[in-house]
């Protein structure tokens, strides 16, 4: 007999649900206790070594041993145990202090494979920069991949760093994380352009490799559209790019400037974002955010433009690293070869 009801449907959705949490706890849970027994070996290494003189091969001597005794295991290499050595020695004084964010289980160090720990351990200098990206990674669940690409494009230095209103524009709970979804400079490696792009050359290409773009703006962002109109009494305006944040709960206007800041893109960003809070905002949306992004700017010019402004906005700089030579002219014409062109017709 086939029960097809609703409620045995739900039912089996349920039970799904439950057998996949189940084995994400389960793999989470051997991800740490093989971690737990990663930190058991280095910490005995360490001490064995401090109190004996075994010699500079005690290492290499002890991987072929535990390869031996061990074969269906993997992670006994030399270089490994040098790595969780290395792991050991770097992360010591944090767990013995307690250091919530490294010595939590459920939160911390332990938490993330042992590939992300060694990129982490290899890559970054410090211990400031390597508790961010543990932190990152564990809040944004970054594969590997992704982890080196924050990495390798300076998150770390760029994260937060903005300028912005929006202590004074929003409650402190969205403030917080607002600030924290926006980055300065914006990393526009993936586009080549070439040196005399224009800003709808600039939308295209970052819509056009739109993975990249929003692993560039970071995680929570959703894609809503490009030049999307707007109605305001008859009025049409387009906005460049259009996102909704997950968490931030809020819908975000994106405005790119190829040139550098002026005090007239705060206001045209203003009234976007009051058009989007107006028009498209319901009652159950946090209020909508802007972010400038533009090729440079005065700092100080910024602080001054956004003094009175009353929408939350932040204002970024881009960098490209990929840019054609300059005698590769635009694809697109500017605005005075069209109207030359024109002329030319009518005569």
């Amino acid at each position: 007999m086939k029960i097809v009801s609703s409620e045995y449907k739900h039912f089996i959705q349920e039970i799904k649900s439950k057998i996949r949490s189940s084995q994400i706890k389960a793999s989470l849970k051997v991800n740490e206790e093989l971690l737990r027994l990663y930190w058991d070996l280095a910490q005995m290494i360490v001490a064995k070594q401090a109190a004996s003189s075994w010699g500079s091969n005690f290492i290499e001597t002890l991987s072929k041993e535990l390869k031996r005794e061990f074969p269906s295991m993997k992670g006994f290499s030399t270089r490994n145990l040098k790595y969780m050595r290395q792991w050991f020695l770097f992360w010591v004084d944090d767990i013995e202090k307690g250091q919530q964010l490294v010595a939590q289980s459920e939160t911390g160090l332990f938490h993330i494979p042992w590939g992300h720990n060694i990129v982490i351990l290899t890559k970054c200098e410090t211990k400031e920069e390597a508790l961010f990206y543990v932190r990152k990674t564990i809040e944004n669940n970054y594969s590997r991949v992704v982890l080196i690409h924050q990495i390798e494009s300076n998150l770390y230095a760029r994260d937060g760093k903005s300028i912005n209103n929006f202590s004074t524009k929003l409650f402190s709970y969205q403030s917080d994380l607002a600030k924290e979804i926006l980055k300065d400079p914006y990393s526009f490696d993936f586009l080549t352009l070439s040196e005399r792009y224009n800003e709808k050359e600039l939308e295209d290409a970052l819509t056009h490799q739109m993975t990249d773009f929003l692993l560039e703006l970071g995680s929570g962002f959703a894609f809503v559209g490009k030049q999307y109109q707007l109605k305001v009494e008859g009025d049409d305006f387009f906005i460049d790019l259009l996102f909704y944040h997950i968490k931030l709960q809020c819908y975000v206007v994106v405005e790119l400037k190829t040139t550098k800041f002026k005090p007239e893109f705060a206001g045209q960003l203003n009234f976007y974002v009051s058009a989007v809070d107006g028009e498209l905002k319901s009652s159950n949306d946090n209020p909508t955010i802007g972010i400038l992004i533009c090729k440079s700017k005065n700092d100080t010019v910024v602080e001054y433009a956004l003094q009175n402004i009353a929408t939350p906005i932040g204002v970024s700089e881009y960098e490209l690293v990929h840019a054609l030579p300059s005698e590769f002219k635009s694809s697109l014409p500017s605005i005075e070869e069209i109207e030359a062109e024109l002329e030319e017709v009518k005569l």
